[in-house]
């Protein structure tokens, strides 16, 4: 029988943060494969493991992949970690993730820390519906594109941002989606200089540039969707119309009110309006 691979979850700051089960994993495991063997090295010194480590990152994982499915296929079970959070949320592991299934190894799931859940876990902006985006392009005219593409976007806008680009890349949001759209910003999360402050996007803005958003460390940014297009009362009465010949006047209305979202009973006595 193959081995497991487990995807481990490690602390985004707060090393405290490791859950036990994932403690247990990482001392079992033959192999931990990680993005920074030496990051890695000072969690194991934390927990007093010393399981054998391996590089992978975005650099030679092509390189390591086919060594690390041997060693799977032959019974030994390997821990896939990245520096900090959930693996393969920004991270490197994918190409392994994916041989591993295509070879039917069992691949486990050991979850904990992530930074996009912990940001919207504070961040006060609605979370039934969200999508991470990631980093978004380091070059300005690529970065405005792909901001451009998410102005109509009604879920919640999940990014990171480094230290250096935070304050071009808040620029470039205001520029997108405007001073006034609700927005989040948690710095260096769970860690010492932890800093969660939730404004307008201009506010931030303004309070980057004032220093009191401190230009260190690390930045999960969270922004509110785009708000529902409302239907113009003309063009409402239009589809009214056409419906008010085809439909009686309740059907009429029911169907209006699954189209734009407007309350069903206002629909029907603007539709009764109309009639007369």
């Amino acid at each position: 029988m193959s081995g497991i691979l487990y995807v481990v979850a490690t602390p985004i700051g707060n090393l405290e943060d490791l859950t036990p089960r994932a403690r247990q994993t990482l001392g079992e495991v033959s192999l931990i494969a990680a993005e920074d063997t030496r990051h890695t090295g000072r969690l194991l010194m934390h927990i007093g493991c010393k399981a054998r480590l391996l590089a992978l990152h975005d650099h030679n994982e092509e390189r390591v992949l086919g060594s690390l499915i041997e060693r799977l296929l032959d019974g030994d079970s390997v821990a896939l970690v990245s520096d900090a959070g959930t693996p393969l949320v920004s991270d490197p592991g994918f190409r392994l993730l994916r041989e591993a299934h295509r070879n039917n190894i069992v691949v486990s799931p050991v979850p904990g820390a992530s930074a996009v859940t912990a940001a919207l876990s504070v961040a006060g902006i609605a979370t039934n519906r969200f999508c991470f985006e990631g980093f978004l392009p380091a070059k300005q005219v690529a970065r405005k594109t792909a901001l451009s593409a998410l102005v109509s976007e009604t879920r919640t806008l999940v990014f990171y941002e480094s230290v250096h680009r935070i304050k071009e890349c808040i620029d470039d949001m205001v520029a997108a989606f405007g001073a006034d759209r609700a927005a989040f910003i948690g710095r260096e999360l769970t860690k010492i200089h932890e800093q969660c402050v939730h404004k307008t996007l201009g506010e931030l803005q303004r309070q980057i540039a004032a220093g009191i958003i401190v230009g260190k460390g690390e930045f999960a940014i969270v922004i509110s969707g785009a708000g529902k297009p409302q239907d113009s009362p003309l063009e409402t009465d239009r589809l009214l119309t056409a419906l008010m010949s085809k439909l009686s006047a309740k059907d009429a209305a029911k169907v209006a009110a699954d189209v734009t979202g407007l309350k069903r009973n206002a629909l029907y006595e603007r539709l009764l309006q109309l009639k007369d």
